[in-house]
């Protein structure tokens, strides 16, 4: 597997996705979207009613964060990633309206790697345990909705050289079901 380092800024387009692999390291500049559990069943009710959503989904990238609050002086506290498969459950709506890209970490359900193959989006992982770090990677943050929700509120975040980790690709493959497979093959 040959890693490559490649920039991207949001909103994500077919274009900047289709040539992504696995393992790629990705820097992602623009805005993102800081959703957590509760965001998502809110986003999930609103879409199912065909209600707009509180930002435009087209081409947008959802990072599965709840930022902790910030210390004087700065925008925003730690931001580390959740576990993605806790959102699994909303990945067919949350796509559907247009959804390019979600970070998180750890594995997505194989259900899940092929609705992100039906809507030509992908999977980034972070690393867990970086949040303090990957906060100075964050510019601006900016409350959307769901105010009363604390840390789980939808916010967007700007961000400069956000690093990330391509998991899941267009073609379905899983960074993290080849590196077990790889791993088992060692043993």
């Amino acid at each position: 597997m040959t890693v490559r380092a490649i920039r991207l800024t949001t909103p994500l387009k077919d274009a900047d996705l289709k040539d992504l692999k696995i393992g790629d390291k990705v820097l992602l500049s623009g805005e993102i979207y800081a959703a957590r559990d509760a965001a998502h069943k809110r986003l999930v009710e609103l879409i199912r009613k065909n209600k707009p959503l509180p930002f435009d989904p087209k081409g947008a990238v959802i990072y599965y964060t709840g930022p902790t609050p910030a210390r004087p002086g700065q925008i925003i506290g730690s931001c580390g990633p959740t576990t993605s498969s806790r959102m699994d459950a909303y990945m067919a709506d949350i796509l559907s309206a247009g959804i390019k890209a979600t970070i998180g970490k750890g594995g997505r359900s194989p259900e899940v790697r092929e609705l992100q193959k039906k809507h030509r989006a992908v999977y980034f992982s972070a690393v867990g345990g970086t949040g303090a770090i990957l906060s100075e990677n964050v510019t601006k943050v900016e409350l959307v909705a769901w105010e009363a929700l604390g840390a789980e509120a939808l916010r967007r975040l700007t961000v400069k050289d956000f690093p990330v980790i391509v998991a899941n690709d267009l073609a379905g493959n899983d960074l993290f079901l080849e590196a077990r497979t790889r791993w088992a093959k060692k043993v």
